[in-house]
């Protein structure tokens, strides 16, 4: 066994004897689905890694490619990164299977983003919040879709933190600027801008501390409209200014409501879809999956869908989520993936959605 991993098995059972103030609800791992349109999943990955039945896969994240890429030696349109919060990172492919793993530790959530030039290359960086002892911050991996053959994701830096467990994560751009949005267990919330430095490596400025109150994971940044939404989780989904100047400002989109966002709020995503913009929450208490119209002078209300038994099992208990408009692959107007607590077969893995079935069943 690697030092890693044994660092993540040591840290592993540390947080699980840690005393927190998090509540879950009905929907983690019971099954009880609520009301929404019912949509099914085409395609599912493989079970993680992690064995015996445990809370292991959390949060997925996806890139495609405009023209074709090698993956870890294989041909793709790009990529879906899902994270095994006991053991490491998965790189999928948008036929659900193995790219590749990497045995990077206690990985929460994960994000994707273009705009950085590692080496005088144009990479795709992916950031991670990670738990792992002597590395507690966000892990970042790059890319390069130019690169040879064998070109897989590999590991690049990391950004140090005093965010004693960091939880939720996205990227954000701003004009020409990345931007790397941490979220605490407890609700810390951190925002940095990374850069690469003269010699490659990761550099990171901290722009933004703010307390969001209870515990909170979920985050998502809308740049069109320079909005950062956060899911403090069992008090509801609240939209920020991504400018950093904006502070600890903030609106309450949406309370925790029964039929509309049950607590656990867990993940968030945005999907672009020509000039719409939607706005997908994970209501993990009802394992529903909340959706709002963002592109507008207001936030609208369009409904919830469920995923039911179909190609593949139903979904319940949803952690992370994430979705991309467009063709991706096989998914000509986009595709959602979402974490599954309770898998039919094995333990946890990542179900894919048509974007299509989506709006047909809500009418849009």
């Amino acid at each position: 066994m690697t030092l890693r991993l044994l660092m993540a098995a040591a840290a592993a059972a540390l947080l699980a004897g840690c005393a927190t103030t998090e509540v879950d609800y009905q929907g983690e791992g019971a099954g009880f689905v609520g009301e929404g349109a019912a949509v099914q999943a085409r395609l599912e990955t493989p079970s993680v890694g992690t064995g015996g039945g445990e809370d292991a896969a959390d949060d997925p994240a996806i890139w495609a490619s405009a023209a074709p890429v090698t993956v870890n030696g294989r041909a793709s349109p790009g990529f879906v990164a899902g994270t095994d919060k006991k053991a490491g990172l998965y790189i999928y492919g948008f036929d659900g299977q193995v790219l590749q793993f990497l045995p990077e530790g206690l990985l929460n959530n994960v994000d994707a983003v273009e705009g950085l030039t590692i080496d005088g290359r144009a990479q795709v960086v992916l950031g991670a919040s990670d738990r792992t002892p002597g590395r507690t911050g966000i892990s970042l991996y790059a890319f390069d879709p130019a690169g040879p053959g064998a070109n897989g994701v590999r590991p690049w830096g990391y950004i140090s933190t005093d965010v004693v467990e960091p939880y939720g994560f996205c990227f954000a751009r701003r004009g020409a600027e990345v931007h790397a949005v941490l979220v605490g267990h407890e609700g810390e919330l951190r925002q940095y801008v990374l850069t690469a430095d003269a010699v490659g490596r990761p550099a990171a400025r901290e722009v933004r501390r703010a307390d969001i109150g209870t515990i909170s994971e979920g985050c998502a940044a809308d740049e069109a409209t320079d909005a950062l939404y956060i899911n403090e989780e069992n008090v509801g989904l609240w939209r920020y200014g991504l400018d950093p100047a904006s502070g600890d400002r903030r609106t309450l989109i949406q309370p925790a409501a029964p039929d509309r966002l049950v607590a656990d709020a867990e993940g968030l995503t945005i999907l672009a879809d020509g000039d719409a913009r939607y706005l997908i929450a994970s209501s993990q208490g009802d394992s529903t999956f909340p959706v709002w119209r963002i592109d507008g002078a207001a936030h609208v209300w369009v409904g919830r869908f469920k995923v039911t038994d179909g190609p593949v099992d139903g979904v319940t208990g949803t952690d992370g989520l994430a979705a991309l408009g467009g063709a991706v692959g096989s998914f000509p107007e986009g595709v959602v993936v979402v974490q599954d607590d309770v898998n039919d077969v094995g333990t946890q893995n990542f179900k894919y959605i048509d974007w299509r079935d989506i709006k047909a069943a809500l009418g849009l």
